[in-house]
């Protein structure tokens, strides 16, 4: 008989099935590498892409590691006033905020697991102050940092890249999070983050790697089959208060279970996000206990089936892999 399990974050439901699928039973789509020489992005291009905002560069050398610059398209735009105003009875505002590409490495078509530790600690660290700087801006509510890798996960770049997005409201998804760790922390008195890392510890069937500073786990109620989620195991809210020790433990942990799944899977498409506390401007009523009751965490969603209506209508989500097996096979993968 299948499972139904309940979201102890969010409140969803999503059903497991009762015979877990194997990696060997998922189909995916071979994915196409465009040519280097149409990339903007690549060195000795800097002129072709938008002007930088911000860079890390190896000590004694001109040439960047990794860098931000606007969007090309951008979702969002930084000048300008919010313009609130009603409609009837809707409401709307100006695009304000912001959209950055953040630029892995100047090697073109490398897969974000192959660009090495350092490499990857350095792409933390410019997630981290990309993030720090556009959190002084009053207008901007939250900041959503975020990968697409792979054409079926809304990859649109060959070079490897994320993406920043800072809004003038804080998105849905985001809110629900708050709003419910809000109501267990103002019942338990606990963060509830904190209550899953020490559950996932106990029970240990989810756990696909643990570090000094960070545990890997598969969610219980994942959304997606083999979905996991990298969380600092010390409690803090905002992502840009990393510390040095943690991002360097972080880029360690986050490329090993990349490998990890494109050793189950070959080159899989994926996505993930950094999920982390919104901009603490003041409101009353407001963020009273955000700094105890919310935890940052990356959630790592790789796209390997197909959303039904059921799913999008109903925002139930099947398993086919349970979430036990899937840490499995990801911890004896090595």
């Amino acid at each position: 008989m299948h499972e139904l399990r309940k979201d102890i974050l969010l409140g969803r439901w999503v059903e497991v099935l009762s015979e877990s699928l194997a990696p060997s039973d998922y189909v995916l789509p071979v994915e196409k590498n465009p040519a280097e020489d149409s990339c903007a992005l690549c060195p000795g291009r800097e002129d072709e892409a938008p002007p930088e905002i911000s860079s890390i560069r190896m000590p004694g050398s001109k040439r960047w590691s990794v860098r931000a610059i606007p969007s090309i398209s951008p979702l969002f735009q930084i000048e300008g006033d919010l313009g609130r105003r009603g409609v009837g009875i809707y409401d709307r505002m100006n695009n304000i905020g912001a959209h950055e590409i953040l630029i892995e490495s100047p090697e073109h078509n490398t897969r974000p697991e192959d660009i090495g530790f350092d490499q990857m600690v350095r792409v933390i660290k410019l997630y981290r102050d990309r993030h720090a700087d556009l959190e002084k801006d009053s207008r901007l509510r939250y900041i959503l940092i975020y990968k697409n890798s792979g054409e079926n996960a809304g990859a649109t770049l060959s070079h490897p890249v994320s993406f920043l997005i800072a809004t003038p409201v804080i998105p849905k998804t985001i809110k629900d999070e708050l709003d419910n760790a809000k109501q267990y922390f103002a019942y338990k008195e606990r963060c509830v983050f904190c209550d899953i890392i020490n559950e996932e510890l106990r029970a240990g069937d989810r756990v696909i790697l643990e570090s000094r500073y960070f545990i890997a786990f598969c969610p219980y109620a994942a959304q997606f089959p083999f979905e996991a989620w990298i969380i600092p195991k010390r409690h803090s809210c905002a992502f840009h208060e990393i510390l040095p020790e943690e991002a360097e433990d972080m880029g360690h942990i986050l490329t090993t279970v990349l490998k990890k799944l494109r050793k189950v899977f070959r080159d899989p498409p994926f996505n993930y996000c950094i999920h982390t506390a919104p901009n603490m401007v003041p409101r009353r009523n407001h963020w009273h206990t955000l700094g105890e009751d919310y935890h940052w965490h990356l959630q790592l969603m790789p796209r390997l089936i197909r959303t039904s209506g059921f799913e999008w209508g109903s925002g139930f989500y099947t398993l086919p892999t349970s979430p036990e097996n899937a840490a499995k096979y990801l911890r004896e993968v090595g």
